[in-house]
């Protein structure tokens, strides 16, 4: 009571600041849970809850550490139930530092994600969970279609379908905790593309994938994992051109269809992966926005700096890594530019 008392005073107050629509009774069909503000206690393979539910087996995933705060008991539609808990534990949130490995990641379909750490891409298959389910879905949910609404059997049908979404979701997060854990502890500084996910998924072509796919769980596991560690996580705007430019000489093409994987600059001749240079150019760009700032920057693995070519429709041009030492070719090459410029 004290919980529901809780939520419905924050309901209201939402309501009245302009922040939420009028409260509403939930229907009972949908997720049920409650909550425990207080007098939880976990033991060996047991939740002991407050009042006559007394002492419940449990599989602990983890162990608890610091004080239980708030725990929240949830019935999911497979019929299991999951127990929430919320704790409180001292300590310093750890320093942010840039000081280490950079890499961009560039999300896809075909590939569910490429990165690049300036000398080497890598790719990580999109394993697809709901494809791989599709065929046993249908048939169960043909089946569940058949049974008479309100009876046992179309409750134990539900139930069946329920288990195999379960599958999918469960497999997915592993997925992508295991992936995410594996770039982070693996680098300080992660860079990634702002997508706008809620209008990609207008696209009825491509809607299905990008959902199963799951990229917005993704880059908030990536988030609150470098939070943890002291890393930092970068976001770049979402028009930037990281497909369209070329991670050599910064030529930029004007159209690149999504059918096109492989293109060649015009300018400077080099062949491109379309992903794997998309990857290569978030990483320069992130770079650039952590020197923009002031921040330092130590990470190698690849020269960002603009050689000769088109000059690029952004506000700005990838920043070096670090100093180098001008040959006698990019000499005339300034030379050359500085007598065109005085021309014009």
């Amino acid at each position: 009571m004290q919980a529901t008392t809780l939520n419905l005073i924050t309901a209201y107050k939402n309501f009245f600041a302009g922040r939420a629509k009028f409260p509403r009774y939930k229907s009972k069909h949908r997720q049920q849970s409650i909550q425990y503000p207080q007098n939880v206690k976990v033991l060996d393979g047991f939740i002991r809850f407050p009042g006559k539910v007394g002492k419940v087996k449990a599989k602990l995933h983890r162990n608890i550490e610091g004080a239980i705060k708030t725990v929240t008991v949830s019935l999911e539609p497979s019929g299991k139930y999951f127990a929430s808990i919320l704790t409180e534990a001292e300590g310093d949130n750890p320093i942010v530092s840039t000081d280490g490995q950079v890499i961009g990641i560039d999300l896809g379909l075909t590939h569910f994600a490429i990165t690049s750490n300036g000398s080497k891409v890598s790719k990580y298959d999109n394993p697809r969970h709901l494809a791989k389910h599709e065929k046993n879905l249908k048939r169960k949910q043909k089946k569940l279609a058949k049974k008479e609404k309100g009876s046992n059997s179309r409750n134990k049908a539900k139930k069946t379908v329920a288990k195999v979404y379960e599958r999918v979701a469960k497999s997915r997060q592993d997925f992508l905790h295991k992936l995410s854990r594996k770039l982070v502890n693996e680098n300080q500084v992660v860079v990634v593309e702002n997508l706008n996910v809620k209008g990609m998924v207008r696209n009825h072509n491509l809607a299905k994938a990008i959902s199963d796919a799951g990229w917005g769980s993704f880059v908030n596991f990536i988030a609150y994992k470098l939070e943890k560690k002291g890393g930092k996580l970068l976001e770049i705007d979402r028009w930037f051109p990281s497909s369209k430019l070329c991670s050599n000489c910064y030529h930029q093409i004007d159209e690149l269809p999504l059918d096109i994987r492989e293109w060649t600059c015009p300018h400077c001749g080099t062949r491109h992966d379309r992903d794997g240079n998309g990857a290569t150019n978030i990483r320069a760009e992130g770079i650039r926005m952590l020197q923009t700032d002031g921040t330092a920057v130590s990470a190698n693995g690849g020269e960002v700096r603009p050689k000769r070519g088109r000059k690029s429709v952004l506000r700005h041009s990838p920043a070096m890594l670090e100093a180098h030492t001008l040959s006698r070719f990019d000499l005339v090459w300034v030379v050359h530019s500085l007598i065109s410029t005085f021309k014009r």
